[in-house]
């Protein structure tokens, strides 16, 4: 699914949001890597559930053929700080929903670039008849629960003690979504 590249601006940084193409492939996986070991907000610890550049080859391959999804990257003077994925799912009765999950190089956090990934991609979904956006966030994510509620997102429920992190302690995950009429 195409959708033309955009330009932002977000405290002082200039940065544009764009498809993921395959020649993206090796520095994407260097980047989720990193990522990965710079938060506990997400579900992986640095070098969990590797994917090297022939896997995200193929997955952006897939994702640009198929029209449930979509692979956007952030870019900071020509190098990717971010990316995001919708993943939908090909079975009939879940054909209306898509899953979305986004993440970015934390010396960039507060620049909007998250955000902006998230917003085109709700206008990719709206623009493509996807009704039902979701998305799983750790319970302590606040800026992050604060901005999809802003963005239509509603706590739909809760997985408690779901995810264990390096302090010993069991924390829940906030199952979110965004219905479209």
């Amino acid at each position: 699914m195409l959708i033309d590249k955009k330009e932002f601006e977000g405290n002082g940084i200039h940065y544009f949001v764009r498809l993921a193409k395959v020649i993206d492939a090796q520095e994407l996986s260097e980047l989720r890597v990193q990522i990965d070991g710079e938060t506990e907000n997400l579900d992986r610890e640095k070098g969990e559930g590797f994917i090297d550049a022939s896997g995200f080859e193929k997955l952006i391959k897939s994702d640009t053929e198929n029209n449930t999804n979509l692979f956007l990257v952030a870019e900071v003077n020509d190098r990717i700080v971010g990316f995001s994925r919708c993943e939908g799912n090909q079975l009939k009765r879940f054909s209306h929903k898509i899953e979305f999950g986004v993440c970015v190089l934390k010396e960039l956090w507060g620049h909007g670039i998250g955000k902006n990934l998230l917003k085109e991609s709700i206008s990719w979904a709206d623009t493509n008849n996807i009704k039902k956006i979701t998305l799983n966030v750790l319970e302590t994510n606040d800026k992050a629960i604060k901005l999809y509620q802003k963005l239509g997102f509603e706590i739909e429920g809760i997985l408690k003690k779901d995810k264990i992190l390096s302090d010993g302690e069991y924390y829940n995950t906030i199952i979110m979504g965004r219905f479209k009429e």
